[in-house]
């Protein structure tokens, strides 16, 4: 390629909603242009990148013996009725009318889809496993699309589906789709950790998320330091403290707190740690609202909370109006002691071997010291609904937790029989009697690979792009080319030699001035950049800089070919 012929628009400037640095460098570099919100233009720059990770993506696919389809955007309401998604989905979920007035909407996933298709096409256990993937457009409206394509409404997906007659199967699909996975991190040269996850909106049983590490990740992470556990904040356990819960020794005294409604600003008040506090949250159960109440320094884990018997699967705060309805309390000064009898109060395990704990009073203005459970309080029930911090216990027993920030860049799943069953699919076993499918779901985000490696990979420069995702490993650049035709005649024919080898190069002949010509290289990133001048072409070298590195040096061109391999 050479850059004479191609699209380069780089910018110094970007909009001032360019938070974090892919965002940023993406649109610097042309990579992208916003069309509205949410909504990207791939430039031929930012469309090399994306192809060059979707090939990767694919080859490791057809490694693991998965089978490429493509499956419509537009999907047709009926299937979600059949699934009971088209309601529960919520409002990411586009709606569409055709001429008709029938409705679709714009696939945010593909589940309804796959299954109908296996339905009409697989009859016989002895199709099965199979395992069905695309490389596709999604589209998720996003209440507040941000970060320019880490969290756009469109978005380019890889989505596979297996097909099982049993859970031992599935089991070896979801390990392969695993292994697949890492090796797909693994060559894209990435920093990521596996770990166990919720299902979310997707459902199903087992799963697991592959994290790109990046401190501007919007996920948070835990994992020990001394196993290989590792799980998202939302999924990890926290483990029952050791120690029982020592016997009430203060008597129950209402305080005056006029103002201070925060954990933190009635500890300052009354001199106590966050520790010595409960903090109670209302929300919305089942049949009616749940009291959750954790320690002062920790925070509910709404999506654990959320499932629990009694709770709807998510855990959705109480309103102002129903806590006042039902409480005659505002939030703030809510508490477990004197709760109306109808409200369950589930206590976390930590809060639970509290003693003369401090907790909100039940009336406006006011707590309650020297609080005590079921002497003051009631407890309905003890369960783990807070979120893990750094150094609690790991799960597994071993070491301490550690916290980390990541991307969420694929997903594997579990599903078991929830869409088979909703849609009737089913084959017929050895024994010619219909049997319900297993399925296992597997998800990368493609075009969020690329925004998350350069959270990952960039400098003052620029963006410093691992080899397999550069949109060019080689640029070769020619000073004064127009002066001097032995140097293009030079530069050309290093070109030819590098292509010949294999060795994906651009060809820089724009006849920039030099210090313009490198700064764009290093802005896009190019791993590898070589120099053909009037004064190394003199000495028989060439000017070569690797990206990484903070100095040029010349080589001859045998030592260029070995340093590339």
């Amino acid at each position: 390629m050479r850059l004479s012929q191609f699209h380069l628009a780089t910018v110094k400037e970007v909009p001032a909603d360019a938070e974090i640095a892919s965002h940023r460098l993406m649109l610097r570099t042309g990579m992208i242009r916003k069309l509205a919100a949410g909504l990207y233009t791939w430039s031929p720059l930012g469309l090399r990148v994306l192809r060059k990770v979707e090939a990767v993506v694919r080859e490791e696919m057809d490694r693991a013996g998965a089978v490429e389809l493509l499956m419509p955007t537009i999907q047709p309401q009926e299937l979600w009725e059949e699934s009971g998604r088209w309601a529960k989905f919520g409002p990411q979920l586009l709606k569409v009318k055709d001429r008709k007035e029938q409705e679709f909407c714009y696939a945010p996933t593909a589940e309804e889809v796959i299954t109908d298709f296996a339905r009409n096409e697989l009859k016989s256990y002895k199709q099965l496993p199979v395992n069905f993937y695309q490389i596709q457009t999604k589209f998720r409206d996003e209440i507040r699309p941000r970060f320019g394509v880490m969290r756009a409404r469109e978005f380019l997906m890889k989505d596979s589906y297996s097909f099982h007659l049993s859970q031992e199967s599935l089991q070896q699909t979801y390990d392969a789709m695993y292994q697949a996975y890492q090796r797909i991190f693994t060559r894209l040269g990435l920093k990521f950790r596996a770990v166990q996850a919720d299902t979310g909106a997707i459902g199903g049983n087992a799963s697991h998320e592959f994290q790109v590490l990046a401190d501007s990740g919007e996920d948070a992470i835990v994992f020990s330091d001394a196993s290989d556990y590792a799980a998202n904040v939302e999924k990890a356990e926290a483990l029952a403290p050791a120690t029982a819960r020592p016997a009430p020794s203060a008597e129950l005294k209402r305080v005056d707190t006029p103002t201070q409604k925060t954990i933190d600003e009635v500890a300052a008040f009354l001199k106590v740690t966050p520790q010595q506090c409960v903090k109670t949250i209302l929300v919305r159960g089942s049949d009616g609202l749940v009291a959750l109440c954790v320690r002062g320094d920790h925070e509910v884990n709404e999506v654990k909370a959320g499932k629990l018997e009694g709770m709807p699967g998510e855990s959705v705060l109480a309103t102002e109006e129903e806590i006042l309805a039902l409480t005659g309390t505002r939030p703030g000064f809510i508490g477990p002691v004197g709760l109306p009898a109808e409200i369950p109060v589930i206590v976390d395990r930590d809060a639970a071997v509290l003693a003369d704990f401090v907790c909100g009073g039940n009336q406006d203005g006011s707590h309650y010291t020297g609080a005590n459970w079921d002497r003051d309080a009631r407890v309905t029930r003890v369960e783990d609904i807070r979120k893990v911090v750094a150094g609690d216990l790991s799960p597994d027993g071993k070491g301490t937790l550690h916290m980390a920030r990541g991307i969420e860049v694929g997903h594997v799943f579990q599903l078991g029989k929830k869409y088979a069953e909703a849609l009737k699919a089913t084959v017929l076993d050895e024994n010619g009697k219909a049997q319900v499918m297993m399925m296992g779901c597997y998800g990368i985000g493609v075009s969020r690979i690329v925004a998350a490696a350069i959270e990952q990979r960039h400098d003052d420069a620029g963006i410093l792009w691992p080899e397999p995702m550069a949109p060019w490993r080689v640029a070769v650049c020619v000073i004064n080319p127009k002066n001097a035709p032995e140097i293009a005649e030079a530069a050309e024919s290093l070109y030819q030699q590098l292509a010949a080898r294999g060795i994906d190069t651009v060809l820089d002949d724009r006849g920039l001035r030099p210090g313009a010509m490198f700064a764009d290289m290093e802005l896009i990133g190019i791993p590898h950049r070589v120099v053909v001048s009037e004064r190394g072409l003199a000495a028989g070298t060439l000017e070569y800089r690797a990206r990484h590195e903070a100095e040029a040096r010349a080589v001859t061109l045998d030592e260029l070919f070995s340093l590339l391999g």
